[in-house]
C-alpha cells in the first residue's frame, strides 16, 4: 500500500495548462468569448484570469506537439448565470465549432466550444431544476 499524505497543506487552485500554436489568436478567443484578462505575459507563456479562476498557455514547442494536442485536450469551466453567456457565445457561432445550449443527465445545463488548438470547452452551470431539488 503506498503512503498517504499527511501533510498539512490547503490546495488553492488547479488551473490547466494547455499547449497553444498561437498565442495571440488564443487570447484573443479566451478575451473575446469568456472574458478572460491576461495577468503574465512573456512570449512563450501567459496566464488569463477571470473571478479568481486561471488558465495557463504555454506556446507549443513545434506543430508535431500541436498534432499530439488537437483533440485530446478537454476543460471544463462551471459557471453561474450560463443564460447570460450563452447569448454572448452563440454570437461567435460562424467562427468557431460551438455545441448549443442543452441539458445533461447529471444535472447540468452546457454549451461545448472548441478553442483555436483544438481544445474542447465544457462550460457548465448546475440545471435550474436540480437547483430547486436540491436547494443550492
Amino acid at each position: 500500500m503506498e503512503a498517504t499524505v499527511t501533510a498539512a497543506y490547503t490546495a488553492r487552485k488547479i488551473s490547466p495548462m494547455l499547449a497553444v500554436a498561437d498565442m495571440a489568436e488564443t487570447l484573443a478567443f479566451y478575451h473575446d468569448l469568456l472574458g478572460f484578462t491576461a495577468r503574465m505575459k512573456s512570449e512563450e507563456y501567459v496566464i488569463v484570469e477571470r473571478d479568481g479562476q486561471t488558465i495557463h498557455f504555454m506556446k507549443a514547442a513545434s506543430e508535431e506537439v500541436m498534432k499530439c494536442v488537437r483533440g485530446h485536450t478537454e476543460i471544463y469551466i462551471e459557471v453561474s448565470s450560463i443564460v447570460s453567456l450563452w447569448e454572448h457565445v452563440k454570437t461567435f457561432k460562424l467562427r468557431y465549432r460551438i455545441r448549443d445550449l442543452f441539458d445533461r443527465d447529471y444535472g447540468m445545463t452546457e454549451f461545448h466550444i472548441e478553442d483555436p488548438n483544438g481544445c474542447l470547452i465544457f462550460v457548465g452551470e448546475t440545471t435550474v431544476e436540480k437547483k430547486k431539488v436540491t436547494g443550492t
